[in-house]
């Protein structure tokens, strides 16, 4: 028997164990995987529910009152007599002019105001003293005449010589220059020795009211017309103004402790920005605002609303940058609707338009899914969402982008 080669051998074992490999790859490719059940996602039922809606400005604080104190008579300041940044009293002395020269003016004017008086005393004894004496043809009528003149014009003189002590008297008070309003006073910008004149341009000091204060906001026309429609009620566009409470957050994100109140809208537009100054006030009783401070003002809604609110990471964008929500039908089948959103309100985003009660939003998973394919709610997470207490609170608009983009 002829023995067979090596070579041929081993060439037929690998012949052979691939000839056996092939055959089981093609029973597991007739057998093919095992068919996958519907994808098993998250979604909850949404539905309105009443919320007071809050929006956030930014703003500046204003004082109530600025009164700037000037002098209304010219003059040497002889004292000073406040304490700078101090709380005055309207009617408090602030400054002392010289009055000595006012003083002089005012018994200059008494004295002439004495002989204006003396005049027309012998103006009107002489005045009557005629008049009878003209009955009996012992004067004429034009020496009558002129002596009543005489006398009339006696009494003019002394009305105009009260009229100087009346003016002298007010200029000897203007020498006491006193707070206008009450408030804080600033500091003083002359000291004892300081020559002021009348109605200069220069103020002396500048007294504000600090409680309450003034929050101003600028809002664009068309901002402020979506503001009274998202805030105000029936009773409040009756009144045409808006009567809104208003907190105030400074910069460090904490919220000032007294409530205010949106009370005042400018009449007309600022033609050079499109904007009208919205005006709130609050109470400032410990003073912890000032004026010119930056602020954000948070107004709420008079009256809670009811608004579909939905969890920020349920929103997707697709490719022309339109929000969309994947919704689970009737037949468990994934559908994407395209929405319109509104404010946000902490982890949550009011839905404007698009999304009616008792409808599926599918919350998790939407990497995996796609429009059309089926899928299974997990029970334990359909629930039905609700706002949280404290998070209706304006942020600037910015829905999560989903990974995949629906088209």
């Amino acid at each position: 028997m002829k023995k067979i080669p090596k070579r041929i051998a081993f060439a037929a074992l690998i012949l052979a164990a691939g000839l056996l490999g092939a055959c089981k790859d093609g029973k597991q490719a007739q057998q093919g995987p095992p068919a996958a059940g519907p994808m098993e996602v998250s979604a909850i039922t949404v539905a309105a529910q009443p919320t007071r809606l809050t929006i956030e400005l930014p703003g500046r604080t204003a004082a109530y009152r600025v009164a700037e104190v000037r002098p209304q008579v010219s003059g040497i300041v002889q004292k000073r007599l406040f304490t700078e940044g101090s709380e005055v009293k309207a009617g408090e002395l602030l400054y002392q002019i010289d009055p000595a020269t006012y003083q002089a003016a005012l018994a200059s004017a008494e004295a002439n105001l004495a002989r204006a008086e003396a005049q027309e005393y012998s103006s009107r004894l002489k005045s009557t003293r005629y008049a009878n004496l003209v009955k009996t043809k012992a004067v004429s009528e034009q020496e009558q005449i002129d002596a009543e003149a005489a006398w009339k014009q006696a009494q003019a003189e002394v009305a105009a010589a009260k009229a100087e002590v009346q003016r002298a008297k007010i200029n000897l008070e203007f020498t006491r220059i006193t707070a206008p309003i009450a408030g804080r006073i600033g500091k003083s910008l002359v000291s004892e020795g300081a020559l002021v004149t009348a109605q200069q341009a220069t103020a002396l000091a500048s007294i504000q009211q600090l409680d309450p204060l003034y929050v101003d906001v600028s809002q664009s026309s068309n901002e402020l017309l979506q503001l009274k429609r998202k805030l105000s009620t029936k009773k409040a566009e009756e009144d045409s103004q808006l009567k809104t409470e208003v907190r105030v957050v400074l910069d460090d994100n904490s919220e000032y402790g007294e409530v205010g109140l949106l009370k005042f809208s400018d009449a007309s537009v600022d033609q050079s920005t499109g904007t009208v100054t919205i005006r709130a006030i609050i109470g400032n009783p410990h003073q912890g605002l000032l004026p010119g401070m930056f602020v954000r003002a948070r107004l709420t809604s008079e009256q809670p609303q009811n608004a579909i609110l939905v969890p920020q990471a349920s929103i997707v964008r697709n490719n022309r940058g339109q929000a969309m929500v994947m919704l689970v039908n009737g037949q468990s089948i994934v559908e994407a609707r395209p929405v319109e959103t509104g404010q946000n309100l902490g982890d949550k985003i009011m839905i404007t338009k698009g999304l009616t009660d008792g409808e599926q939003l599918i919350v998790a998973g939407l990497q995996k899914i796609k429009p059309g394919v089926p899928v299974k709610v997990a029970a334990e997470k359909s629930k039905v969402v609700t706002a949280q207490p404290g998070s209706e609170k304006q942020t600037v608009p910015a829905e999560q982008k989903a990974t995949e983009k629906v088209n």
